[in-house]
């Protein structure tokens, strides 16, 4: 059994929503893919986890649709979930692309230090 530090050092919750999680989904693993490295190469995000095997149903001009999608969740700065959005409504095959981010309320410090380390403020930032 894994044993609970009791370092009060590391604190577990990020300044003021400092880091986001954010969610795209997309018709394929491909294109999960090639959005997600270019993604981490233009260091907009730290890491993105790609999900397959998801079934989304929605509504779409007054019809009712069900199809097999991916899922990326991204990890980022809050700061640069602007970029990423724009980056995404740009080079997504779907007109209207998904994405929403939620700020991290709270996580392993080491991980959201390496974010921060991994994406550097954006333009801008304080």
């Amino acid at each position: 059994m894994a044993t609970v530090s009791s370092d009060s050092s590391a604190p577990t919750e990020p300044a003021s929503n400092e880091y986001s999680v954010a969610f795209v989904t997309t018709p394929d693993n491909a294109v999960a893919t090639k959005l997600a490295r270019q993604l981490v190469e233009r260091k907009l995000v730290a890491c993105v986890n790609i999900i397959p095997g998801l079934t989304s149903i929605y509504s779409w001009e007054d019809k009712i649709n069900e199809d097999p999608e991916v899922l990326m969740m991204i990890k980022t700065r809050t700061c640069r979930v602007e970029e990423v959005t724009r980056f995404v409504r740009e080079s997504h095959p779907y007109s209207v692309a998904e994405v929403i981010a939620m700020p991290i309320a709270a996580g392993n410090a080491p991980y959201l230090d390496w974010i921060g380390k991994t994406v550097a403020k954006g333009a801008g930032s304080e």
